[in-house]
């Protein structure tokens, strides 16, 4: 049995389905471990995919996504009977649902990147759902008139249509990039010697595991919807996309 999934978003996040094996299945779970997935799993901020695998005379169902020590897990709906290790199934994603993810996370990623160059502000937490997120910051208090011109900046910047690159670095190298310290690389595991880098390229760099659009003008109008105060130097930011 591999110890790892192969994780086939790294590389390609707008593969919609692949064939892939049961390696191994849980059935406190209801779920099946493969050995290569195009299914982002929970973590980081953004949630799982769904979708449905398919074997022999079986369509299922994907309702959960999970990480769990290197393999990627696949809850499927309850009215499935489990498939036995060894056999291959085909994945196929919710495509409408992913999409939608990338083009939250990239918006994410382009209000990062114009908070740190207009305030030098660092994120300190967010979270997001398809079209909708939330994001901290480190402002006390807000600038005058912050909301509109993060708008304003968030608007240029996917006007610009900014390509997005994904490379791989060696952990010694990433940790060197001082546009990467911000983001804090250096909290990856030491047990992770390559480090996935998603490049806005002339706006914002981070170290980052899940999925984008390949360029800022399809992440489509975005919009500051609320801003909170969670605290002394701690500012909540809740976007919308459409």
């Amino acid at each position: 049995m591999p110890t790892e999934t192969e994780s086939l978003y790294l590389t390609d996040a707008y593969l919609r389905a692949f064939d892939a094996e049961v390696v191994a299945v849980d059935e406190d779970t209801h779920a099946v471990a493969l050995d290569r997935s195009a299914f982002y799993p929970t973590g980081g901020g953004q949630p799982h995919d769904t979708g449905t695998l398919i074997w022999h005379d079986t369509t299922a169902e994907v309702v959960d996504v999970r990480k769990r020590d290197g393999l990627v897990w696949h809850t499927v709906d309850a009215a499935a009977a489990l498939p036995e290790t060894g056999t291959a199934v085909h994945g196929t994603l919710d495509w409408d649902r992913r999409h939608r993810l990338m083009r939250t996370h990239t918006a994410m990623h382009v209000l990062c990147g114009v908070i740190w160059n207009e305030w030098g502000k660092a994120v300190t937490g967010g979270n997001m759902e398809p079209l909708e997120g939330r994001m901290d910051f480190e402002f006390d208090p807000l600038p005058e008139g912050f909301k509109e011109r993060v708008t304003e900046l968030v608007g240029a910047e996917i006007a610009a249509d900014r390509p997005i690159e994904v490379s791989f670095l060696p952990r010694e190298v990433a940790l060197a990039d001082d546009a990467l310290i911000r983001t804090k690389v250096n909290l990856v595991p030491e047990s992770v010697r390559t480090i996935r880098v998603v490049d806005i390229v002339g706006l914002d760099k981070q170290a980052d595991g899940g999925t984008h659009v390949a360029s800022t003008g399809e992440i489509g109008h975005f919009e500051v919807v609320k801003t909170e105060s969670k605290g002394k130097g701690n500012k909540r930011l809740r976007v919308r996309l459409s």
